[in-house]
Order: structure tokens, then C-alpha cells, then sequence
């Protein structure tokens, strides 16, 4: 198969993008940017959402990851829909949808109306995705200014994501917690004034009719495996969890079926006959779980731990989200020079530094070293940001390059959000399980339930109960680390044999 990077020629100069090829760019880059922001965006507010919503610890989770789910369930969906109505058009829509569900969440009442909200704006946002990544392909006919353009909005996503708790803190510190919601409103408004002046207008009459069975058994698959999980992680294997784990394994086998049969299938599976392909995807799924995971804990840990106010927490999370900026901008000049696989390997060795690092804290408020080993996280992500898409992309022939590049970006969402309900799940599961042991009988069931509730109600809890649920929680955070640390480094392995020789 040729290699995409074959295909990275100049063009001639009239294919050449100018300065409102540019500028269309940038307006791609506010809904992407706006994208990650609202991943990480609510780390920080929760603490303060929790205090007024007080949702149990299903509902805390479920707000917490439904966003990235939704997205990740309708991203090939919308990617199809775009290809069928316009992709501007489909951009625009889903950016009025993001900013009415951005409203619906800040002045949210209660933990179930939240929810709701969390899924629109994952149902939304996964319009945004796609048709931000079709219309650069539009804006930029020349090969190597297309793949400098795509890596740039691969990179606002993760620069977004690093933003969320600096921003969130700002936020938190001056107005209440649904602001972190509002920030949405400006960033659509400028995408609605400036679209149709900079972005092209493409809607492909050739493109394959959008399956409607293949949509609905994409989400059969997707949400019971989500919701098999985490019930697995919370309460181990009982009956609910088992069986929704078994309708959601069906669904993945009716779907994959279905898709052999289409003729304009909504997932290509030809795609992953390429091992490189496959093995860039499970690098970003992995990699992405921990990173998100991470960054649940890390943010806990400097407000409920540390007690930082959010704005100083937020202020923290500066240095690590330079370490990956330095990352994304380093990786891509060092994979000219050696190969890809070794430099991946690399970056996601550093992440493993980094876990171990916060698998050796404790409960005396090391935030210098809690942020230093998330800084050596953040390292890991941002080479996989930068090369991530790229990776996939030049695995694919060139004809699959857009779908592919798809494909890359639903896996990272899925990644973040699995990494949020697993992880964050087995934190819980810990807490829970010192906390029996360690209160039993002694303290009330909201110690016991989570770290989070005995903050908001320390101040009618005996002395010296609050020190212990924080020792508790960091326990849980040391193991849980641990154990991601071991996963990082077996995932290190898989660069080295399926990637290696490729620059």
C-alpha cells in the first residue's frame, strides 16, 4: 500500500492556501478548541456542582463522562450526515445545538437535568468534529499545507483539554459554577458571524445514503458496553452488569455484520486489515484512558486533598499543559529524523515516569510533585496529539484519509471517557472500600460514600476525619496509578513492533 506520506508533494501554486484559507483555519479552530475545553472544563466545577446538585455517585460519573460517550457514539454518524446536507451547514447547526445545550447545562437545577444537558452537548458537539476536519481538507488542496493544517487542529483539541481547569479556575473564581458552561456562547457566536464569509460550502452528491440501522445498533453497542463497565467497576460483575455488557457485545456483532453487507457502509472495517492502522488506534484508546483518568484524580487531589481554591488549582495545571505544547511542537521535528514508532514509544515511556510519580504521593500535600508527575503524563499526550491523526491517516490508503482521520478522533473521545468512568470508578471503588473499613461504624454515610462529600460536610465531622478520608482517597490514587503505569508500559511495546521503520 502507498504511503500517505508518498503523497506529500507540492502542489502547484495555484492549490496553494492564502490568507483567508488561513483565516478559515482559525474559525476551525474555535470549535475544536471549544471541544476539549468541555472536556476538562468541568474537573474543576465539580466540587461546586456537587455542593448544590449533590448527585449520588452514579449520577457524579454519569455527568462526568455521558459528553464524551454521545460524542464518540455520533461521530462517524455525523460524519456521514455532513457529507449529505453540507458540511457548513451541518457545522453551524451543530454549533447553535452546542451553545442551547451550553445554556441548559449552566442553569441546570438538578443532578438528572444536567445529565440531560451533558448528552446534548455530546449529541452536538459531535457535529462539530467531523465537519471541522472535511472542510480543511476543502480549504487546502496543497498536500503539505493540508497535513500542517491538520496537525494544527489535531493540536487545539489537546491545547484545549490542557486549558479546561486553567480556564474552569478563572471562572470559579468570580462567578458560580454553570459560567464554566457559558464559555461556549462568545466562541459560537464568532464561528456564526465569520462561516459563511471563510469556510467553503461542500456536500458530496456521490456520498453513500446514511444508514439508520447502522446508526442504531453503532449506539446498542456503544452505550450498554459503556454502562456494563461501569457498573463492573462499581459493584463487580452482578447481573445488571452482565447483562448489559452481553446486549452490548451483540450489538457490536450485529453492527460489524451489518457494515460487511452495505455497500456505503457508516464504518469501513477494510481500514483495520492495516496493522499499523489498528495498532495507532489502540495507542491513541489506550494512551487517551489514562490521560483521562489522570487528570480526574490530579484535579480532586489539589482541590480536595490540597485544598486549593479552583482558580490555584487551575493555575497548576499551567505547567503541564506546557509540557505538552513543547511535546506536540517537538514530536513531529524528531519523527523527521527517527522513526515514528520509537518516539511514540518514548512519549508514552515519560507518561509511565509520570504515573509512577503520582503513584508515590501522599496525603501531605505534595502538590509540586502531583503536578510534576501530570506534567510527565501531559508529555505523553502531546506527542500522541500531534502524531495521532497523522499516524492513522498515513496508514490508511489515501482515498480513506478523511474517514480515517475520523475514526481517530471518535477514538480519543472514547478514550478520555473510558478513562474518566474506569478509572475514576476504581478510585471510587477503593475510597469506598477504606473508607468501610476504616469508619466502620464511626462516621457518617457521606464520609464513606466519597471524599468529595466529606469535604462539603466537614464541618460536622469530628477532628481528625477529614485528615483520614484524604489519606484514604490518596491511597486510592497511588494504586490506581500504579496499575495505569503497568498498562502505559505494555502499550509502550506496541509502537515498537507495529510501527517501526516509518518516519
Amino acid at each position: 500500500m502507498t504511503s500517505y506520506r508518498e503523497h506529500l508533494v507540492p502542489s502547484s501554486s495555484t492549490d496553494r492556501a492564502g490568507p483567508r484559507q488561513w483565516a478559515g483555519l482559525a474559525v476551525l479552530a474555535l470549535p475544536t478548541l471549544l471541544l476539549g475545553l468541555d472536556v476538562t472544563l468541568l474537573y474543576l466545577a465539580f466540587p461546586a456542582l456537587a455542593a448544590e446538585l449533590k448527585p449520588d455517585s452514579t449520577q457524579a460519573l454519569w455527568i462526568m463522562d455521558i459528553y464524551g460517550f454521545f460524542i464518540s457514539g455520533f461521530l462517524i454518524t455525523m460524519g456521514t450526515l455532513g457529507d449529505r446536507i453540507g458540511r457548513r451547514k451541518l457545522l453551524m447547526l451543530g454549533a447553535g445545538g452546542f451553545a442551547l445545550a451550553s445554556v441548559l447545562a449552566a442553569f441546570s437545577t438538578t443532578a438528572t437535568q444536567l445529565i440531560v444537558a451533558r448528552a446534548l452537548l455530546g449529541f452536538t458537539g459531535a457535529a462539530l468534529m467531523p465537519s471541522t476536519l472535511a472542510l480543511i481538507s476543502n480549504l487546502f488542496r496543497d498536500p503539505p499545507q493540508r497535513a500542517l493544517a491538520i496537525g494544527i487542529w489535531a493540536t487545539m483539541f489537546a491545547l484545549g483539554m490542557a486549558a479546561g481547569p486553567l480556564v474552569g479556575g478563572v471562572l470559579l473564581d468570580h462567578f458560580w459554577w454553570g459560567s464554566a458552561f457559558l464559555v461556549a456562547l462568545p466562541v459560537v457566536a464568532i464561528l456564526w458571524l465569520s462561516a459563511p464569509w471563510l469556510l467553503p460550502e461542500y456536500r458530496d452528491e456521490a456520498s453513500g445514503r446514511l444508514d439508520l440501522g447502522s446508526v442504531v445498533l453503532s449506539l446498542v453497542a456503544l452505550l450498554p458496553l459503556i454502562y456494563g463497565v461501569k457498573q463492573f467497576a462499581r459493584h463487580g460483575l452482578d447481573w445488571t452488569a452482565l447483562i448489559a455488557l452481553l446486549i452490548g457485545a451483540l450489538g457490536v456483532i450485529l453492527f460489524i455484520k451489518r457494515q460487511h453487507r452495505l455497500a456505503d457502509p457508516l464504518l469501513d472495517l477494510s481500514l483495520f486489515r492495516s496493522r499499523s492502522f489498528t495498532a495507532a488506534l489502540l495507542i491513541l484508546l489506550v494512551g487517551l484512558m489514562g490521560v483521562g483518568g489522570a487528570m480526574l484524580l490530579v484535579t480532586q487531589y489539589l482541590q480536595l486533598v490540597s485544598g486549593l481554591t479552583p482558580r490555584v488549582a487551575g493555575a497548576w495545571m499551567g505547567p503541564p499543559a506546557l509540557a505538552m505544547l513543547v511535546a506536540a511542537i517537538s514530536a513531529p521535528l524528531l519523527a523527521r529524523r527517527f522513526p515514528v514508532g520509537q518516539i511514540v514509544a518514548g512519549a508514552l515511556l515519560l507518561s509511565v515516569l509520570g504515573y509512577l510519580t503520582l503513584a508515590g504521593v501522599d496525603a501531605e500535600a505534595r502538590t509540586i510533585q502531583v503536578v510534576s508527575g501530570f506534567a510527565l503524563v501531559y508529555l505523553g499526550l502531546g506527542a500522541i496529539a500531534a502524531l495521532g491523526t497523522d499516524l492513522v491517516v498515513a496508514a490508511a490508503p489515501a482515498d480513506k484519509a478523511g474517514s480515517a482521520a475520523s475514526l481517530s478522533e471518535t477514538v480519543q473521545e472514547l478514550g478520555v471517557a473510558l478513562g474518566v468512568a474506569m478509572l475514576g470508578s476504581l478510585s471510587s471503588g477503593l475510597y469506598r472500600i477504606g473508607a468501610a473499613e476504616h469508619f466502620a461504624g464511626t462516621a457518617s454515610a457521606a464520609v464513606k460514600e466519597s471524599l468529595w462529600q466529606a469535604v462539603s460536610s466537614a464541618d460536622r465531622l469530628p477532628a481528625g476525619v477529614l485528615d483520614q478520608a484524604r489519606d484514604i482517597f490518596t491511597q486510592g490514587l497511588n494504586l490506581t496509578a500504579l496499575i495505569t503505569a503497568v498498562g502505559i508500559g505494555v502499550l509502550a511495546m506496541v509502537p515498537i513492533i507495529a510501527l517501526r521503520g516509518g518516519r
